[in-house]
């Protein structure tokens, strides 16, 4: 569901680059008053991971269109919503501007759909009223899976009115809108599923992760954020590597609604300017290494290519994260310390 810049005007792409920056900033002033230098680490591991699981796109039966997790309930339950926003959005800046996906003049409008959806809207708003202090499996299962079809579902929505509102690509509104929420209707289905079944288990196996303070802080030892890292870049460096190669959901209704492959790249303006920039910065465009690390025995270059942009994504991720975390714990303690 990450929205390209052919889909959006720059009064819409500045507008909601307003919008996520106004929640960058929200959740940075909410994050600084935190105490526990363990959620730095944290952070970033989790980011990590979910690059990882994002690389990893799943075929849709009967439709050729795949999807992808997007991770923003299950950061939310695991962190809390302003860590698991700030690290979303750390996610959809790397994946920007390091592997293209997404457009730069999108980002604003990734962040928000992405991020501000599940993390600050539906986990304050919904996930939290409904799930209750002590939730037995079945409360726990429809409160997780209504919650992250809530959250696939609005940011769906959002991509089409933001799509509408810029006003300038072909796609028929009524026509692309009934293409989108259905097809994010069966990727939210298996992201509720993976998110209820990761809850679950960390229930039964470490409660103490699931209890948004400083408990789950504590819980995230040096072992345990060592696995989840070492589990990140198997993900990232083999999995990936089997991911689909069919459009995503977003890619597959924008194809059925306009009839085309593709929207065509814009070449004047604000849009081509982000977009030659965008081709400066990427290393790995789309997650295919540079040839010829990224073909195969056969000379075609297969998928993910060598696993090699899923491993430098995923350590660029967690370091960006845990640098950004670490910064404003420092400039937060050197903010409360009173002056000589």
């Amino acid at each position: 569901m990450h929205m390209a810049d052919a889909l959006l005007s720059p009064a819409v792409g500045a507008t909601m680059w307003a919008v996520s920056a106004g929640g960058v900033a929200l959740t940075s002033a909410r994050l600084c008053r935190e105490r526990d230098d363990r959620l730095a680490p944290l952070m970033g591991v989790l980011g990590g991971f979910l690059f990882a699981a994002q690389m990893i796109n799943f075929s849709i039966p009967g439709t050729g269109s795949s999807g992808h997790l997007t991770g923003g309930l299950l950061l939310a339950i695991l962190l809390g919503p302003s860590a698991a926003f700030l690290t979303v959005a750390s996610v959809l800046v790397v994946q920007a501007f390091f592997f293209a996906d997404g457009g730069l003049l999108a980002l604003g409008c990734n962040i928000f759909n992405l991020g501000v959806i599940p993390a600050l809207l539906v986990y304050p708003l919904c996930y939290l009223r409904l799930i209750g202090p002590a939730p037995g499996p079945r409360r726990e299962a429809a409160v997780t899976m209504s919650c992250a079809l809530v959250a696939m579902q609005l940011g769906a929505l959002c991509v089409v009115l933001e799509t509408a509102a810029s006003g300038i690509s072909v796609l028929p509104l009524d026509k692309f809108l009934f293409l989108m929420q259905p097809i994010h209707l069966a990727i939210g289905l298996v992201e509720g599923a993976v998110t209820l079944a990761v809850v679950s288990f960390l229930r039964k196996a470490r409660p103490e992760l699931l209890g948004r303070g400083e408990r789950a802080r504590a819980a995230s030892g040096r072992l345990a954020l060592a696995g989840v890292l070492i589990c990140a870049l198997l993900v990232a460096g083999g999995l990936s590597r089997f991911a689909s190669e069919k459009p995503d959901g977003l890619e597959w209704s924008v194809a059925k609604a306009s009839g085309a492959p593709s929207l065509a790249e814009r070449r004047f303006g604000l849009p081509a300017w982000l977009g030659a920039l965008q081709k400066r910065t990427a290393w790995f465009p789309e997650y295919q290494a540079p040839a010829p690390a990224a073909v195969t025995q056969t000379g075609t270059a297969s998928g993910k290519g060598s696993g090699v942009p899923g491993v430098v994504g995923t350590v660029v991720t967690v370091v960006l994260v845990v640098g950004a975390a670490a910064l404003l714990r420092r400039g937060n303690r050197e903010s409360a310390t009173p002056e000589a």
